[in-house]
This record gives structure tokens, C-alpha cells and sequence, in this order.
């Protein structure tokens, strides 16, 4: 989508699109060369021009008209979701729906992107704070949360009053696709929102540098992410980073372990595991360890594994090939270090990206998957004598993204609240990736927020007009 017009790539390159249920190719997406990236540059230049002076109001209006065409749109969209990512259908379709919740949270913002009056130290001066939008935004979003990673951004965008290119994921180009659309169709004028896939490193290379881009937005793993936010400080562009975690899920002897179990199992099989905020170590309080490792077991093995258009599947595939390797490796070297391999630990079938739900206990700090993220279904499970040495552990790595803590006291919530370093916690619920509240991370995982009244600051200069009268 380029100025208002859905085209194929001026070279004609296209990308094959595969199915990670059964490996096999279900479509393809428009390659962008460096042709239709200046094509998409010159678009959002000019899109920017006409769409900043379009009243907060009217952007408002906009936004909330698309997010009711994504509702509306929401049962056609969610299955190409779920063929090209592999996750349940019952997944694809809240993950649409709450990105149209989105849309119309930042309707709502767009309305309130309030400056302020400043008292003057002297009569008959104005001290006036003004927000104003950054410029065109460059995106650049992952494949496991097509529409959710991409409606973050582009809603803040637009709220804002920015135009935006967005670097979809080339293995997911459907869902992002129907996002775009519903966005094109609720009226934003031509140009303003600008879609490309390709090669992640040749787009990310051409469009951080340019001129035309004053916003910089990431989504994805925290090697990557130091690599473009270097690129984008040589040129001085604004940048938000949401990066990779190693989420700690800090169970305590008081806690609720059958709601432990249920939230968590939850949470971490989730998307098969491929979540950034995903809970990875389970530290447990020795007290209630061997029954937490018992209760967790048990669900992770009953999860109904299968192809995410199965009603009754509850998790699907992995989704994509080097997804497989990449935690066999890793579980391997947790096991030949001395953890226990409690359930899954290798692939299911020959067809398709299948990987069971796996758990590992008394797992050795000096493990790979204790210091590499996963991105997958297996869960970390070691015991604790007392909070401070859950703490210590928690914060041991330098991702500070996601964190969940279950306890029943009130004085052990406080302290994990003022000690664990991470840009999230959340206690005896799942309570993250509302639009209402801040998401993002400190430390490797990041910084910025994409949600929250934060959001939209990234996208917004304050400019200073300090007036004394004539």
C-alpha cells in the first residue's frame, strides 16, 4: 500500500507465504526494492503535510471508524491469521478484536494531546507549551502478534498527526494487510500509511537514515533492536524499543497455586510460547514446589496440540522452521547440564512446526536457556528459599521487560513491586497489554511505551512559543 494504492513491487519480486501447520506454501507477498521504498518516502511526505493539519477531531473520527471496521471484519481476518502464524483461531480473533480497541483508545488520545500555559515571570507575556506531531514514522514490526505489534504504532502515529511506513512481517503479510485496510477505508488520505515487506536489513538500512523518517519504532529481538537504535542515533531520530525478555514468574508459599497454575499455563503456552512478555522462570518457593511442578506438568501435557483452525486446539505450531532447532539446542543443553526434562522437549510429527509444551526443573543458572530467551513453549521451573534470592534471581539478567509475581501478602507484593527491575509486574492476575496502561521494558528489553497515555508522547515534539505583546 503505497499512496493510497494497493501495487506490486516496481521489480516484481515476490515472497512465498507458508503455512507452519503443514509446510506448505499458502500465498505471496510484493517484495519492496529500493524503488518503492522512495515511492513509500515521497507518500508519507506528503501524506504527513495534508494529515497534520487535519483536526484532532477529524483524525478521531477516522480512527474510530476503522477500528469498527476491523470489529466488523474480525471473522474473515482471523483465519488468515491463523494460517499464516499457526496460532488458534480463538487467539487471532481477540488478538483483531483488541487491536480495534486500540485504534479507538488513541481516538480518544488524539483528542487530548494537550500543551499547557506556563505563568510568565513578567506582564504581558505568553508562555505557551505546544504539542506538535514528530514527522513521518518508520515501523518496523515481528510475526508473532501480526496486527497487534503493528496497531500499537500505527494508532499512536496517526493519533498524533504523523504519517507512517509500516515494515510488516513478510511471513505474516495477510493479517497486517487487513489491519491496513481497514485503516485505508475509515478515510485517511492518501500517503499517510504506507505498507511494505522485504528484506528486514535492506528496508531497515534505507528508511532509518533518510531524512524524510523522524520516528523510529521497533518490535522485536534485543540484538536487533541495539543494531537499528544505533543507526537511528547517528541520525538523531526519536526511537522506541520494544525488545526481548526472560520474563521470572515469582510463586510464593501463601500463594493461590490452582490460580498460579491455571494464569500462568495460560500466559506462557500462549502464541506457543512466541510472546515477548511470556513467563520463562518459574521460581518457586520451596514450601510449594514439588505441588506447583506437579499442577504445571499436568497442564502443560494436556494441552491440546493441532492446527489453529481446529476449534479445539489450544496450541498450535511454531511459526517457522528455525523456530524447532533453535529450542531443541537449547533444551538439550539444560539437560546435559543436569535439569530434568518434566515433559515435551522435542518436536511432534514430521509435518508441520509442531513442539511440544515442555518444562524443565532444577535448571542450572549456567544453562543457555536460563540466559537466552526461548521464544517458545517450555518453561523454566526452579525453587527458592526466601525473596530476597527470588529478587536476586529475577534481576540477574539485563532483560527487564515482563515480570509476575503470585503472592497473598501484602508486604511480599510491596517489596517485589519496589525491588524486581522491569517495566511490568504483575501480581496474582494477568494484567499487561491493556490500551489503558504502559507497555515496555528497561534495561536490554527496551524503552519507550506503547501504551498507556505514554504512547502517544513518542510521537509528539513539545515546542516552546514564548510571546510578550506589542
Amino acid at each position: 500500500m503505497i499512496d493510497g494504492q494497493w501495487r506490486p513491487s516496481l521489480a516484481g519480486k515476490m515472497i512465498d507465504v507458508v503455512d507452519p501447520a503443514t509446510e506448505e506454501k499458502i500465498g505471496t507477498a510484493a517484495a519492496a526494492g529500493i524503488a518503492d521504498l522512495d515511492l513509500a518516502l515521497a507518500a508519507a511526505a506528503k501524506g504527513f503535510a495534508a494529515w497534520r493539519r487535519v483536526s484532532a477531531l477529524e483524525r478521531s473520527k477516522i480512527l474510530r471508524r476503522a477500528a469498527d471496521l476491523l470489529r466488523a471484519r474480525a471473522d474473515q481476518i482471523a483465519p488468515l491469521m491463523t494460517l499464516e502464524q499457526g496460532k488458534p483461531l480463538i487467539e487471532a480473533r481477540l488478538e483483531i478484536l483488541s487491536g480495534a480497541d486500540t485504534l479507538d483508545w488513541f481516538a480518544e488520545e488524539a483528542r487530548r494531546a494537550y500543551g499547557r500555559v506556563v505563568p510568565a515571570r513578567a506582564e504581558a507575556v505568553l508562555n505557551l507549551v505546544i504539542k506538535e506531531p514528530v514527522g513521518p514514522v518508520a515501523a518496523f514490526t515481528p510475526w508473532n502478534f501480526p496486527v497487534n505489534q503493528i496497531v500499537r504504532k500505527l494508532a499512536a502515529a496517526l493519533a498524533a498527526g504523523c504519517s507512517i511506513i509500516v515494515k510488516a512481517p513478510e511471513e505474516t503479510p495477510a493479517s497486517p494487510a487487513e489491519l491496513i485496510r481497514a485503516v485505508v477505508d475509515a478515510g485517511v488520505p492518501d500517503g499517510v500509511v504506507n505498507l511494505v515487506y522485504g528484506a528486514p536489513a535492506e528496508i531497515s538500512a534505507y528508511l532509518i537514515p533518510h531524512p524524510v523518517i523522524r520516528k523510529i519504532s521497533f518490535t522485536g529481538s534485543t540484538a536487533v533492536g541495539k543494531q537499528l537504535a544505533a543507526l537511528a542515533g547517528l541520525h538523531m531520530k526519536r526511537v522506541t524499543m520494544e525488545l526481548g525478555g526472560h520474563a521470572p514468574a515469582i510463586i510464593c508459599d501463601d500463594a493461590d497455586l490452582d490460580a498460579a497454575v491455571k494464569l500462568l499455563g495460560n500466559a506462557k503456552f500462549r502464541n506457543a510460547g512466541q510472546t515477548c512478555i511470556s513467563p520463562t522462570r518459574f521460581l518457586v518457593q520451596e514450601r510449594v514446589y514439588d505441588s506447583f511442578l506437579e499442577k504445571f506438568v499436568a497442564t502443560a501435557k494436556a494441552l491440546k496440540i493441532g492446527k489453529g483452525l481446529d476449534e479445539s486446539t489450544r496450541m498450535g505450531p511454531l511459526a517457522n522452521a528455525r523456530r524447532i532447532p533453535a529450542l531443541e539446542s537449547l533444551t538439550q543443553d539444560a539437560i546435559a547440564q543436569g535439569a530434568k526434562l518434566m515433559a515435551g522437549g522435542k518436536r511432534l510429527g514430521n509435518k508441520g512446526y509442531f513442539f511440544a509444551p515442555t518444562v524443565l526443573a532444577e535448571v542450572p543458572l549456567t544453562a543457555r536457556i536460563m540466559n537466552e530467551e526461548p521464544f517458545g513453549p517450555v518453561a523454566l521451573v526452579n525453587r527458592f528459599q526466601n525473596i530476597e534470592d527470588a529478587i536476586t534471581e529475577a534481576n540477574r539478567l539485563p532483560y527487564g521487560l515482563a515480570s509476575y509475581a503470585f503472592t497473598r501478602s501484602t508486604r511480599t507484593a510491596t517489596a517485589l513491586a519496589q525491588s524486581v527491575e522491569a517495566g511490568m509486574l504483575t501480581i496474582n492476575h494477568i494484567g499487561f497489554a491493556q490500551q489503558e496502561l504502559p507497555f515496555g521494558g528497561v534495561k536490554d528489553s527496551g524503552y519507550g511505551s506503547e501504551g498507556g497515555s505514554e504512547a502517544i508522547e513518542a510521537y509528539l515534539n513539545t515546542k516552546l512559543v514564548t510571546q510578550a505583546g506589542g
